[in-house]
């Protein structure tokens, strides 16, 4: 009994694929929207990869055929967010873009726009590679922002655009701390003054204080004796601005005990 099953539940999968192959040859368009159309809401309501590898066999063959009729904005957003559901994030939101260009009144222009800024959020890597995707993806949200303040996916492009610039301060902050880690203190105090100066709401901002000065402090006690009086007075002038803004800050500890060694060496001179 239940190899019949079986053999039988095999049929209609083979008959299946057998139809979907034919249609995939056949000249009618319209029995293609149709399927289309059902394995893409069949796709996205069962997570089915499959399924929108279908349709979007499907939406390729017959979109070119529906343009400039009724059903060709239903079928160019479609092809787009198939692309975008199956997290081809490299091609959705080109076929976004061209969406918009073709309708930019639809109903669904806000939703495309949204969807073609987040394909590049996604396509977004992590904070130690080139980050040429993640400004691209910055500037698309912040157009669809603009465009759209208070729109159904402002609040989503607004914690992408955020997410995304602390991206890219950790990628800033963590070069200026390899250079003090590799004793390049000089590199890293110019880094550290360029990241403060760029990232005024950081969350690396007080990290950023505290390896300025703690540099400064390395450049100055490890100078010729000529140089150390500056440099001395240059990591004292880092101090101050680190107690400024954080005097109960989480590297008080390190940086008082840096400060008493500063004062040692300036009754020297």
């Amino acid at each position: 009994m239940k190899k019949g099953i079986l053999v039988l539940g095999l049929l209609m999968v083979t008959l299946s694929c057998s139809e979907y192959q034919q249609l995939l040859k056949s000249k009618e368009t319209a029995p293609k929207y149709t399927a289309a159309e059902e394995l893409y809401n069949e796709g996205k309501e069962e997570d089915s990869n499959k399924k929108l590898r279908k349709a979007l066999r499907l939406l390729e063959q017959i979109e070119p055929e529906f343009r400039g009729k009724p059903q060709g904005e239903r079928l160019v957003f479609l092809l787009a967010d198939t692309y975008y559901q199956l997290e081809d994030y490299y091609n959705s939101p080109f076929q976004f873009e061209r969406f918009l260009q073709l309708y930019p009144n639809s109903q669904k222009a806000e939703e495309a726009s949204y969807k073609a800024a987040a394909s590049y959020y996604y396509r977004s890597p992590r904070y130690d590679l080139d980050q040429t995707d993640t400004h691209k993806a910055i500037e698309e949200l912040q157009v669809h922002l603009n465009k759209y303040p208070e729109g159904e996916f402002t609040s989503a492009a607004n914690e992408m655009a955020t997410e995304l610039r602390i991206k890219l301060e950790k990628k800033a902050y963590e070069i200026a701390k390899q250079y003090h880690h590799t004793e390049y203190y000089k590199a890293a105090i110019a880094s550290f003054n360029n990241f403060i100066s760029n990232y005024p709401g950081s969350p690396f901002r007080e990290a950023a204080y505290y390896y300025r000065f703690d540099s400064a402090y390395r450049l100055a006690i490890n100078s010729f004796e000529v140089l150390m009086e500056e440099r001395l007075e240059e990591a004292k002038e880092f101090y101050d601005a680190y107690k400024k803004y954080y005097p109960e800050g989480e590297y008080t500890s390190q940086i008082e005990d840096s400060l008493m060694e500063i004062d040692k060496r300036l009754q020297n001179f």
